[in-house]
């Protein structure tokens, strides 16, 4: 019954989040299938906390959009989320939430709201530093860089990936308590939430500065995660050839799990 009513939620969800454009067709199924897991596999916590990451990070990306979409031309994924884009946020936390179901441990579930809290940092800083009155600044180099720039980090956008993996701390308890989850207390899972998200997004604009494949625009000069830009073929600039955006993602979101894993672990004697 429980994964019936997860590809019935799953499904409402997904539809309305295309009927709004905010998923392509791809992401829409890919979405449909990864809730119903999340749901049939777990329950309302998985599953929860998965709306509340795509919810939030919807509603963000519709903010003040019409000054994001000069950057958005910028990125490899914008707020149109195809199927790849839902599996690099979402798919880690659905291994994960299968990996619970077969063998049940409180590490799986850490890890899972580790993931999570970097997927919802990550978004938040980009939806919200990319509207900063200050330009970026490297996170390697600390020198500035045009707004929109892959491994870029701002004030706002770091107070940003702040409040939203500290959210998604905060309704793990939520839902665990729901759930009947008997792990962590309210400002411990706040906790885990937060510097696990903010260890995700800080390893995502790492990445994103060192060793992401990047493109430069041979008609405005400016470097972007997509090959085409202004109307014509960027040329690569620098990183290694695989590592995509999504894969950037992927392992930025490990990262964040295993920081969730050893906090959560610390705060549970």
């Amino acid at each position: 019954m429980d994964w019936i009513i997860g590809a019935v939620c799953a499904f409402i969800v997904a539809g309305a989040a295309y009927a709004k454009k905010s998923l392509t067709l791809s992401g829409c199924l890919a979405a449909v299938l990864m809730g119903t897991i999340y749901y049939g596999a777990g329950n309302l916590f998985w599953f929860g906390t998965l709306l509340l990451f795509f919810i939030t990070s919807t509603l963000l990306s519709k903010y003040r959009k019409e000054r994001k979409q000069e950057l958005e031309k910028s990125y490899a994924k914008t707020g149109n989320r195809d199927a790849g884009q839902v599996f690099a946020n979402g798919g880690m936390g659905m291994l994960l939430c299968l990996g619970y179901w077969i063998f049940p441990h409180p590490a799986w579930i850490y890890a899972f709201i580790g993931v999570m809290a970097t997927v919802t940092s990550d978004t938040w800083a980009t939806e919200l530093g990319s509207l900063s009155r200050k330009p970026p600044r490297s996170v390697v180099s600390w020198r500035v860089l045009t707004p929109g720039a892959s491994g870029g980090v701002s004030l706002l956008g770091t107070t940003a990936a702040a409040i939203g993996g500290a959210l998604i701390g905060a309704g793990a308890f939520f839902f665990s308590w729901i759930a009947d989850f008997e792990t962590l207390g309210f400002l411990s899972w706040t906790c885990v939430g937060l510097v696990g998200g903010l260890a995700g997004a800080f390893a995502d604009s790492y990445l994103g500065a060192t060793v992401q494949l990047m493109y430069r625009c041979t008609e405005c000069g400016r470097e972007v995660e997509v090959s085409e830009h202004c109307g014509h073929k960027t040329v690569r600039a620098r990183g290694w050839t695989w590592m995509s955006n999504d894969l950037v993602n992927v392992l930025s979101s490990v990262i964040g799990g295993c920081v969730a894993i050893g906090l959560g672990i610390i705060l549970a004697l």
